[in-house]
């Protein structure tokens, strides 16, 4: 064993979003909105990302509102889990 010390890793980016599709085995879509302030016309938009998230147990349904950590790349678009569910 060598003796250098374990390079510490970044903390895991935490998400909270709504369930907008669950139509694959153990894949569900959400959906994060933000609203975010216009730069020069200083009106607040909306914007929306949908996230590819794994859900291993199969537990969650449209409109349930998630906990979601990211980690490394399962499939080509899943990059984060399920952690655990807010509102069903």
């Amino acid at each position: 064993m060598s003796d250098k010390p374990i390079a510490n890793r970044k903390p895991r980016d935490v998400i909270l979003g709504v369930v907008t599709k669950c139509s694959s085995a153990k894949t569900v879509a959400i959906t994060v909105t933000s609203k975010v302030k216009h730069p020069i016309f200083e009106k607040y938009e909306t914007k929306k990302i949908k996230y590819h998230v794994h859900d291993e147990k199969g537990e969650c349904k449209v409109g349930d509102l998630v906990k979601v950590m990211e980690t490394k790349p399962l499939s080509k678009n899943k990059r984060h889990r399920v952690v655990e569910i807010l509102k069903h």
